[in-house]
C-alpha cells in the first residue's frame, strides 16, 4: 500500500527528475495536453487544482479531485476549438467500496481535420489526417480526515499527416480540505514521463510539464468562494526572450558601446504564473464562473487592444439528474472559444449489479 510518505517522496522525485529534463519556452511534443478538459475548467482561467466543485471532470485538473461522491458519474465534454479542430473529452468515476479507492478513466481526442498535400508548385497530389488522443487511468484515496491524495497515468499517442509519436506520463496530486473553515489547498503535478516514440528518430523534444498550487476559500455566509492558483512553478521566468528587452548603452558623444543591460520585468514573471478565479452561486441551481489568466492576456494580447485577452467566463446549471456547464476562453480579441459539458449519474438512469456496488451513493465530503 502506498502510504502518504512514500506518496510524497514520488511527488518530490518526479518534479526534481521533470525539471531536468523538462523546459518551459519553445516547442514541446503533446502540447494538447495542455488544454482544459472540463468547460467549468476553462471557465476559471483553466486551472482549478484547489476547486471543491461536484463535477467529476474536475478530476482532470488534480487527481486527487476524485472522490466517493463521483461514483458511477460521466462527464462528456466537447468544444470547437481554434481553426476548426474539434476536441471532444470523457471521464468516468467508480468508487470501489472494499479498496476505499476511488478509480477513473478518461478519455481525450482532438481532430485537426484533413489537410491537402501539395508539391512545391502547389500541385494537390492527396490529403492527409491528424490527430491527437489520450487515455487517462485515475487513482484517488483519503489520508486521515482532510487529505487526499491521487495519481493519473496517461498514454498520450499523436498523429501528424504520415508522423506519430507517443508517450507515457502521469499526473499526481494531493488536496487538503479544512471543510469547517472551508478552506481548500491543491496541489499536482503534471505531464511528467517519458516519450516513447518521438516524430523523428533522432530529435529530442520535451514534454509540458506544469507544477501547479492552489487555495480555494469558500464562505459560510456569502454565495461565492475565490480561488488563487499558480502554475509552471518549476520555472521562474515563462517569459519568451525578446531581444527588445536588451538594449545597448551608449556612452554620450562617442561611438562606444557598453555593456548590453537587460530589463528583468519582475512583476510580469511573477503575475505569469497566477490565474485568478471566482464562483457565484445563484441558489442551488445555478452557479457563474470566471476567471483571469495573466499568461495569456501578456502572450496573446496587442498593445492597440487589448479587448478580453486572458479573460474566462462560464455557467453550471445543477439539476436533479445531471449537470450542464457552458464556458468561453478568450485566448486573443480574434475572437473566443466557447465549450460544453455534461454531467450525469449513470446508476440514476440504468440498472445494475449490487456486486460492483452500483446503486450505492455517497455524501459530497467537501460541504
Amino acid at each position: 500500500m502506498l502510504t502518504m510518505r512514500k506518496y510524497a517522496f514520488l511527488v518530490l522525485l518526479c518534479c526534481r527528475l521533470s525539471s531536468q529534463a523538462q523546459i518551459l519556452g519553445g516547442e514541446h511534443v503533446f502540447e494538447f495536453l495542455r488544454l482544459s478538459q472540463n468547460p467549468h475548467v476553462t471557465a476559471l482561467g483553466g486551472v482549478a487544482v484547489s476547486s471543491p466543485a461536484s463535477d467529476v471532470m474536475m478530476s482532470t485538473a488534480n487527481p486527487a479531485l476524485l472522490r466517493p461522491e463521483f461514483h458511477t458519474s460521466l462527464g462528456l465534454g466537447y468544444n470547437i476549438y481554434y481553426a476548426g479542430t474539434k476536441v471532444s473529452n470523457l471521464q468516468y468515476a467508480h468508487h470501489a467500496k472494499k479498496l476505499k479507492t476511488t478509480f477513473g478513466l478518461g478519455i481525450q481526442y482532438l481532430n485537426y481535420g484533413s489537410f491537402r498535400l501539395t508539391d512545391d508548385i502547389g500541385n494537390q497530389y492527396g490529403d492527409a489526417k491528424a490527430a491527437d488522443y489520450s487515455i487517462n487511468l485515475s487513482a484517488s484515496k483519503a489520508y486521515l480526515n482532510r487529505w487526499r491524495y491521487g495519481a493519473t497515468l496517461k498514454y498520450a499517442h499523436s498523429k501528424l499527416i504520415d508522423k506519430r509519436a507517443s508517450a507515457l506520463l502521469a499526473d499526481i496530486g494531493v488536496v487538503y480540505a479544512d471543510t469547517n473553515n472551508l478552506w481548500y489547498l491543491g496541489a499536482v503535478i503534471k505531464n511528467a514521463g517519458v516519450v516513447i516514440k518521438n516524430y523523428e528518430a533522432n530529435a529530442s523534444q520535451p514534454l509540458p510539464l506544469d507544477l501547479q498550487i492552489g487555495v480555494t476559500k469558500k464562505f459560510k455566509k456569502a454565495p461565492f468562494s475565490i480561488m488563487v492558483l499558480a502554475h509552471h512553478l518549476q520555472t521562474w521566468n515563462i517569459r519568451y526572450d525578446n531581444p527588445a528587452d536588451q538594449t545597448d548603452n551608449q556612452l554620450l558623444f562617442t561611438d562606444t558601446t557598453t555593456a548590453t543591460k537587460t530589463k528583468t520585468y519582475f512583476s510580469d514573471k511573477l503575475f505569469r504564473h497566477f490565474v485568478f478565479a471566482l464562483n457565484i452561486n445563484l441558489g442551488k441551481r445555478i452557479e457563474i464562473s470566471g476567471g483571469y489568466n495573466h499568461m495569456r492576456r501578456s502572450e496573446l494580447t496587442i498593445d492597440e487592444k487589448k479587448g478580453m485577452s486572458g479573460f474566462s467566463y462560464g455557467v453550471g446549471l445543477y439539476l436533479n439528474k445531471f449537470i450542464v456547464h457552458f464556458s468561453q476562453s478568450h485566448y486573443h480579441i480574434a475572437g473566443a472559444y466557447s465549450e460544453i459539458g455534461l454531467i450525469f449519474k449513470l446508476n440514476q438512469i440504468v440498472g445494475g449489479g449490487n456486486s460492483i456496488n452500483w446503486s450505492e451513493k455517497y455524501a459530497n465530503s467537501y460541504k
